[in-house]
């Protein structure tokens, strides 16, 4: 393929037009959170939290039916139309004159940022050959754990000395030379196999799915008990329940839960639960103990938080040479056990603690996560048909976003419960405590993960993505 007068592969057209489109639409959920302040003063609002929520109930409800989508009308056609409508989103979004505005176009941003995971995640590893998983997993690591991290510094630099509008429009133009690009060299791809639309699976994960993830977004602020929370839960995991036993019936569902059968995928997504939920959990609660706590700025705390992007840059080039030796097994279970001693250290934290200590034990951090999720992402394809990898690409982002939801309620909920989350601060001490109790709680999410991947994963299952020297000691 030639591009600009210089010839290369197809797999890293792929690459390149997903890094950018994943690394925008990751990057949106944590941007947005140093402008809520400022988003209610302009708006003379306390709904602020809604431009949060409405991002993530709205890829709750499109994120299952991508899968079907790419394989149905092709995932070029799909996944460029997607990041169109992410780009036409952000720019509404920052053209909003009041609050419903904003919030309905953040609804609409979430429709295409729902899609681009699932779609590019199939791109990419059809795209690659399965003995070069490791380095299509690298290239994902880079949005997907860099941009969480360069969110917060991105979004105060631009509230600080621009306008909170602009958090939004730099979307623009990067989406549009994405698009652009995309255009030119993504090839077609669709499925024979997609069916026809299932309506019941699609009404039943986006109600399931939406009002869970309501439920734990606002149950840390509402209480556990509130009628609101317990209402919309029950709701929701009843929507779930009933999701189950009608795509488990259906020839061809729009979620397909069969895919669990598969040993190393079903293994991997364990793994993935206990990891996300402890990766942006803390990434939560982290930011709030450093600006509520400690009265740091939005742009301070983002630095203090960036080494972790750093760390998992160093790391993940390492562990995608070490997976084709080495297998997922020892690299994952071994990287998400360094990530729990750093967070158990990090327990040790007070109100004056050096930061430089801080930015040492998130640097460290990431090199865990690194270890972590190349050779997560390099497996869980690793026994899954090609012509499936489109539902279960949709599959393993349901899982995530869920994990997500619930490390973010779980960590959120330790640390109300000793004190509040943002607006002036009582009892310090305790609040402190609050905050070494959460830290422990995402360092136990790294353990967990770290148990699951070594009794659960399996060398043998992934010796497809390994070399032909480890394929015959991973059979062993």
């Amino acid at each position: 393929m030639s591009v600009l007068g210089r010839t290369f592969a197809y797999k890293y057209a792929v690459a390149v037009v997903f890094v950018v489109a994943l690394f925008l639409d990751i990057m949106d959920t944590t941007i947005i959170n140093v402008a809520l302040p400022t988003l209610g003063v302009d708006f003379h609002t306390e709904s602020v939290e809604w431009v949060v929520l409405g991002y993530t109930l709205s890829l709750a409800v499109w994120i299952p039916v991508s899968g079907w989508l790419g394989d149905k009308i092709g995932t070029k056609r799909t996944f460029l139309s997607a990041l169109g409508i992410f780009v036409i989103g952000s720019a509404m979004c920052g053209l909003s004159q009041s609050i419903g505005q904003l919030i309905f176009f953040r609804v609409l941003q979430g429709v295409g940022g729902g899609m681009l995971t699932p779609i590019g995640t199939a791109m990419l590893f059809r795209s690659f050959p399965p003995s070069e998983r490791a380095k299509a997993a690298t290239w994902m690591m880079i949005p997907t754990l860099a941009a969480p991290a360069l969110g917060p510094i991105v979004g105060g630099l631009l509230v600080t000395h621009a306008s909170w509008r602009w958090i939004f429009y730099v979307n623009v133009p990067i989406g549009l030379a994405a698009l652009a690009f995309g255009w030119k060299c993504l090839r077609e791809h669709r499925e024979d196999t997609a069916g026809a639309f299932d309506l019941q699976g699609f009404v039943l994960s986006a109600a399931g799915l939406a009002l869970v993830i309501f439920a734990l977004s606002e149950g840390p602020e509402w209480g556990w008990d509130s009628f609101g929370v317990l209402s919309t839960a029950t709701v929701g995991v009843v929507c779930l329940i009933f999701l189950v036993r009608i795509e488990l019936r259906k020839r061809e569902p729009l979620l397909a839960l069969r895919l669990l059968n598969n040993r190393m995928f079903r293994s991997t997504n364990v793994v993935s639960a206990f990891s996300m939920a402890g990766f942006l959990g803390l990434l939560f609660v982290l930011p709030l103990y450093l600006q509520n706590l400690r009265g740091l700025s939005a742009l301070q705390s983002g630095l203090t938080t960036f080494p972790q992007a750093i760390g998992v840059m160093i790391s993940s080039q390492i562990a995608g040479r070490l997976y084709r030796h080495i297998g997922p097994r020892r690299l994952i279970s071994g990287g998400l056990l360094w990530v729990a001693l750093a967070m158990t250290v990090l327990v040790g934290v007070g109100m004056t603690t050096s930061l430089w200590l801080i930015r040492i034990l998130m640097f460290a951090r990431g090199l865990g996560l690194g270890f972590t999720f190349v050779p997560m992402q390099a497996a869980s394809y690793a026994t899954i048909k090609p012509s499936d990898t489109g539902r279960a690409s949709s599959m393993f982002a349901v899982q995530r976003q869920v994990s997500i939801s619930v490390g973010v309620a779980v960590l959120a909920t330790v640390v109300a419960s000793f004190g509040p989350l943002v607006g002036p601060i009582a009892d310090r001490a305790r609040a402190l405590h609050g905050y070494h109790v959460a830290f422990l709680v995402a360092a136990a999410f790294a353990l967990g993960g770290s148990i699951a991947a070594a009794l659960l994963v399996r060398d043998s299952d992934a010796a497809g993505t390994m070399s032909p020297t480890a394929q015959v000691a991973a059979a062993h």
